[in-house]
């Protein structure tokens, strides 16, 4: 296609198919939010019910920063000390909104439900395949 725009001047079916990709691109992006902004507001729900007294939206977001967290990030993501945000991690990994994995000496606390949402999305879109 681009040879054709740089030897027969075709433009449009260049223009056209950049607004297709763009088009598509833009829907699955719209799709990743919504589906993210979903997740978010279902965990602010049963944190706000299950975890009042660690729930904050400091603490929310960094779930959703990352597909994973670690201790370190909860402590400087909430300016908490690192007892405080381990036992906050603990607590949320027992209610089931993280998953505890312990690699060599560290540990990370991954947002499973995050991950299959994008595990979900790639795999269901023609634009990653």
């Amino acid at each position: 296609m681009l040879q054709s725009v740089r030897k027969q001047y075709e433009w449009e079916k260049w223009v056209f198919y950049w607004l297709d990709a763009i088009t598509q691109t833009s829907n699955v992006t719209l799709d990743i939010v919504n589906n993210i902004d979903q997740l978010m507001a279902r965990y602010k729900k049963r944190m706000k019910s299950e975890l009042p007294k660690i729930y904050s939206h400091e603490l929310l977001n960094n779930l959703f920063r990352h597909p994973y967290t670690r201790i370190d990030y909860v402590e400087a993501d909430l300016n908490i000390t690192r007892l405080t945000a381990t036992k906050y991690l603990k607590k949320l990994a027992t209610h089931g909104f993280v998953e505890e994995v312990k690699k060599g000496r560290n540990n990370y606390y991954i947002n499973r439900d995050l991950v299959n949402l994008f595990i979900q999305i790639s795999g269901s879109n023609r634009l990653y395949r």
